[in-house]
Protein backbone atom coordinates (compact mmCIF):
# COMPACT_ATOMS: atom_id res chain seq x y z
CA UNK A 1 0.00 0.00 0.00
CA UNK A 2 1.15 3.51 -0.79
CA UNK A 3 2.98 5.61 2.31
CA UNK A 4 0.47 8.01 1.35
CA UNK A 5 -2.82 6.29 1.75
CA UNK A 6 -1.44 4.94 5.06
CA UNK A 7 -0.48 7.93 6.24
CA UNK A 8 -3.99 9.01 5.31
CA UNK A 9 -5.53 6.36 6.87
CA UNK A 10 -4.06 6.86 9.92
CA UNK A 11 -4.45 10.51 9.99
CA UNK A 12 -8.22 10.05 9.73
CA UNK A 13 -8.36 7.30 12.74
CA UNK A 14 -6.65 9.72 14.63
CA UNK A 15 -9.00 12.52 13.94
CA UNK A 16 -12.35 9.53 14.50
CA UNK A 17 -10.43 9.04 17.84
CA UNK A 18 -10.41 12.62 18.97
CA UNK A 19 -13.93 13.19 17.61
CA UNK A 20 -15.12 9.60 20.04
CA UNK A 21 -13.16 11.07 23.05
CA UNK A 22 -14.22 14.50 22.70
CA UNK A 23 -17.90 13.47 22.83
CA UNK A 24 -17.47 11.42 25.78
CA UNK A 25 -18.14 8.08 24.16
CA UNK A 26 -16.28 5.37 25.68
CA UNK A 27 -14.38 2.33 23.46
CA UNK A 28 -16.67 0.02 24.48
CA UNK A 29 -20.00 1.93 23.76
CA UNK A 30 -18.15 2.94 20.24
CA UNK A 31 -17.44 -0.57 19.51
CA UNK A 32 -20.88 -1.49 20.16
CA UNK A 33 -22.49 0.97 18.08
CA UNK A 34 -19.87 0.35 15.61
CA UNK A 35 -21.06 -3.93 15.95
CA UNK A 36 -17.00 -4.46 15.86
CA UNK A 37 -14.75 -5.49 18.57
CA UNK A 38 -12.69 -3.45 20.99
CA UNK A 39 -9.92 -4.44 19.29
CA UNK A 40 -11.09 -3.75 15.54
CA UNK A 41 -12.29 -0.02 17.04
CA UNK A 42 -8.29 0.25 17.99
CA UNK A 43 -7.15 -1.14 14.80
CA UNK A 44 -9.48 1.31 13.16
CA UNK A 45 -8.15 4.41 15.50
CA UNK A 46 -4.91 3.65 14.82
CA UNK A 47 -5.56 3.91 11.07
CA UNK A 48 -4.97 -0.27 10.13
CA UNK A 49 -5.56 -1.01 6.67
CA UNK A 50 -6.77 -4.26 6.93
CA UNK A 51 -10.03 -2.45 8.87
CA UNK A 52 -13.13 -2.79 6.03
CA UNK A 53 -13.67 0.72 4.59
CA UNK A 54 -16.94 0.07 6.10
CA UNK A 55 -16.40 0.38 9.46
CA UNK A 56 -14.97 4.13 8.96
CA UNK A 57 -17.88 5.23 7.08
CA UNK A 58 -19.91 4.05 9.94
CA UNK A 59 -17.84 5.78 12.62
CA UNK A 60 -18.72 9.29 10.49
CA UNK A 61 -22.11 8.20 10.86
CA UNK A 62 -22.25 7.32 14.65
CA UNK A 63 -20.13 10.55 15.06
CA UNK A 64 -21.95 12.91 13.07
CA UNK A 65 -19.41 13.03 10.35
CA UNK A 66 -20.47 11.46 7.34
CA UNK A 67 -21.58 14.81 5.62
CA UNK A 68 -17.67 15.37 5.28
CA UNK A 69 -17.34 11.67 4.04
CA UNK A 70 -20.07 12.47 1.46
CA UNK A 71 -17.76 15.33 0.07
CA UNK A 72 -14.54 13.37 0.10
CA UNK A 73 -14.25 13.06 -4.07
CA UNK A 74 -16.75 15.86 -4.70
CA UNK A 75 -15.94 16.94 -8.10
CA UNK A 76 -15.94 20.83 -7.08
CA UNK A 77 -13.01 20.01 -4.54
CA UNK A 78 -10.81 17.99 -6.76
CA UNK A 79 -8.11 20.46 -7.30
CA UNK A 80 -6.31 17.59 -9.45
CA UNK A 81 -8.88 17.53 -11.85
CA UNK A 82 -9.15 21.39 -12.42
CA UNK A 83 -5.58 21.20 -13.23
CA UNK A 84 -5.58 18.72 -15.32
CA UNK A 85 -8.49 20.75 -17.17
CA UNK A 86 -6.35 23.72 -17.39
CA UNK A 87 -3.06 21.53 -19.13
CA UNK A 88 -5.69 20.19 -21.82
CA UNK A 89 -6.87 23.59 -22.70
CA UNK A 90 -5.36 24.97 -25.94
CA UNK A 91 -2.85 27.53 -26.04
CA UNK A 92 -4.55 30.27 -28.39
CA UNK A 93 -7.46 30.40 -29.78
CA UNK A 94 -7.37 31.06 -33.70
CA UNK A 95 -10.63 33.57 -35.21
CA UNK A 96 -12.36 32.37 -38.28
CA UNK A 97 -11.54 32.83 -41.45
CA UNK A 98 -13.36 35.05 -43.54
Amino acid sequence: MPLPVIRALRQLGHHLALARRRRGISTADMADRLFISRRTLWRLEKGDPTVSLGAFANATFVLQLHERLAQLAAPAEDALAFELDEERLPKRIRGKKS
